[in-house]
């Protein structure tokens, strides 16, 4: 298992749990979440910037075993 610090953006949404779904998938795809915060609220551009850890599994790791 890999630790990641990452950075995404992610358009903002209608409500506070819509938001919080949006900003989920989103780490999701890069892998497992173990914390994130919005950083950053960009009003022209409609996007939040959330920093996060995320964990991945080690792929060669995986196959060994």
């Amino acid at each position: 298992m890999t630790t990641h610090f990452i950075d995404a953006e992610v358009a903002i949404q209608e409500s506070p749990v819509e938001m919080h779904r949006a900003i989920e998938a989103e780490l999701q795809r890069r892998g497992e979440p173990l914390r994130w915060a919005v950083t950053a609220v960009d009003v022209e551009t409609q996007k939040v910037r959330v920093e996060a850890v995320v964990t991945t599994e080690d792929v060669t790791l995986a196959q060994q075993g």
